[in-house]
């Protein structure tokens, strides 16, 4: 019972104990003990613990000499990564955890890293040409060696040893290569049997393939290279896309080294590949050429050559289409559209103004020169190219800028007008970029003054002070073009319904002076007629 609680209540203590596993602090070194590794190769050593949960890691050499390789430490293993491993790794490398106990525990365990070096088989050369009973020398190299002091090397004749060294006195301390040269006489019956070189390295407490490494080479006459000949499949003119194999095929002992090249624009020659077989995936126009096969013995010292010349077929490719001095120009300019294209067939070109607004129909022809380019020759160009194969297109906009042009001015309404109604003269005008129009007004003494920049001028409740020469500007980089309407003044009779049709308004370029006054006098003598002169009660426009 607790204190506090009723009679009736019971409490119940339940006490959990949770046993926990503490794993003892171990460490582990991968590969354990000792490990054998080629030189070249790369080599990573991992010290692994458990039952730490902060250990601190540590590598060094029995010989403190530098580790050659690089320490990653991570939570709960460090590795020692040597790539590549060489000749300064021949250690027994130390890995030491300490573990950031309260204990400080410290664990230690090594491995040994064995190298050896026997990557590739042995190089025999016999020479010089092998005559019946005159003295033949044959040589065995053995590349890269390590360590040469467990050498063997046998020198076969079909199954027959003929010569055996060893090289177990050596001392070399790097890789070498090793060689061993043998002088015999063969005999008649030698040829045609080989001679084969054998190269043992038997290292007992060294796990590692292969320790024994042959090369061949039959006993004949050297000869060659002769009767080079390239076959190219699927033909020498294969299509656009297809792949194309040329096969370089001689006759030559030892067999000879095939060098590939192509000759170039002005006699140059590019260097391909060193193989019998020059493939070439997807071919492409430019892929079209000289081949050239040169095979080259190294015995007899002697090459020899093979051409072939490849034509790649298929349907056009515009490789240009282009506008000089540059897309954009001004008007006046000399201008002059080009445009080629490679395939085989050459192909027919036709250079084309996609649009007919110009009068301008199709060009059979790869150029067009427009001297002193004219706005109406802007617009998009196209090339076109094709042959039996089939066709490409493409195609380029020439953009010519000039000033304004074909400025008008229109008046709305036309017809004869009241003091007091409204009258809108709209401005317009062609142009590249697109002008800048505003309106200006002639002022009584002579000047002009601005009074709106819109293409739209507006006049309303018409007032004899709203007479007079209005003039609109058209503007941009390349120039600009002005027009003019003048609003005039009409004379009428005192009576009413006597009004005499007049014309009050005209527009036109800014000389307009001889209509101008030919009108006022007109008016004038009217006015004398019919005995009064007053002024607009009503205005005429016109354009």
């Amino acid at each position: 019972m607790f204190k506090g609680m009723g009679r009736t209540s019971q409490a119940v203590l339940v006490i959990l104990c949770v046993l926990r596993t503490v794993k003892a602090f171990e460490m582990e070194i991968i590969p354990a003990e000792r490990i054998v590794a080629q030189i070249g190769d790369t080599l990573i050593l991992t010290c692994n613990t458990t039952g730490c949960a902060s250990p601190s890691f540590s590598w060094r050499t029995q010989m403190d000499s530098p580790l050659g390789g690089k320490v990653s430490n991570h939570r709960t293993h460090s590795t020692l990564t040597m790539n590549p491993v060489s000749i300064l790794n021949s250690h027994s490398y130390l890995c030491t955890v300490i573990c950031d106990s309260a204990e400080k525990e410290r664990k230690e365990k090594s491995v040994k890293v064995q190298l050896y070096s026997f990557p590739s088989d042995p190089i025999i050369e016999i020479s010089p040409s092998l005559v019946a009973e005159e003295p033949a020398t044959v040589t065995c190299k053995i590349p890269d060696v390590y360590p040469s002091d467990h050498l063997e090397v046998l020198l076969k004749k079909d199954e027959h040893v003929f010569h055996k060294e060893d090289f177990f006195q050596d001392e070399s301390t790097s890789t070498e290569t090793k060689i061993v040269t043998y002088t015999f006489h063969p005999k008649a019956e030698d040829i045609g049997k080989e001679i084969t070189c054998v190269a043992r390295l038997p290292i007992a407490d060294m796990d590692f393939e292969p320790k024994e490494r042959t090369s061949s080479q039959k006993l004949n006459a050297n000869f060659g290279p002769q009767n080079t000949v390239i076959t190219a499949s699927p033909g020498s003119s294969p299509l656009e896309g297809d792949s194309l194999n040329l096969t370089c095929v001689t006759q030559s002992n030892p067999p000879a080294q095939i060098v590939w090249s192509k000759y170039l624009a002005e006699e140059s020659i590019q260097h391909l590949i060193r193989n019998s077989v020059l493939s070439i995936p997807n071919v492409h126009f430019n892929d079209s050429g000289l081949y050239i096969c040169e095979v080259i013995n190294l015995v007899t010292n002697k090459t020899e050559k093979a051409t072939v010349d490849i034509i790649i077929q298929g349907a056009p490719v515009i490789t240009k289409l282009s506008i000089e001095p540059s897309t954009t120009v001004q008007e006046g300019e000399n201008v002059s559209i080009q445009c080629s294209a490679e395939s085989n067939p050459p192909p027919k070109i036709i250079l084309r103004r996609k649009s007919d607004n110009a009068n301008m129909g199709p060009y059979s022809a790869s150029s067009i020169l427009l001297p002193s380019v004219m706005f109406q020759n802007g617009g998009d160009y196209e090339c076109v190219a094709e042959n039996k194969f089939g066709n490409s297109k493409s195609e380029i906009t020439l953009n010519v800028k000039y000033g304004p042009k074909n400025t008008m001015i229109t008046v709305i309404p036309t017809d004869a007008l009241k003091e007091g109604e409204t009258v809108t003269m709209k401005c317009t005008s062609s142009g590249n970029p697109a002008p800048v129009i505003s309106w200006k007004k002639k002022k009584a003494t002579g000047e002009s003054e601005e009074i709106s920049k819109n293409a739209t001028l507006t006049i309303q409740n018409l007032k004899s002070q709203d007479l007079g020469l209005y003039e609109c500007e058209a503007y941009n980089l390349f120039g600009k073009e002005e027009k003019a309407v003048k609003l005039y003044i009409q004379a009428r009779l005192e009576e009413p319904d006597q009004m005499i049709p007049l014309i009050i308004a005209f527009s036109s370029v800014l000389a307009v002076a001889v209509p101008t006054v030919a009108i006022l006098i007109y008016v004038s003598r009217q006015a004398k007629i019919n005995g009064s002169y007053s002024l607009v009660k009503a205005l005429r426009l016109k354009v």
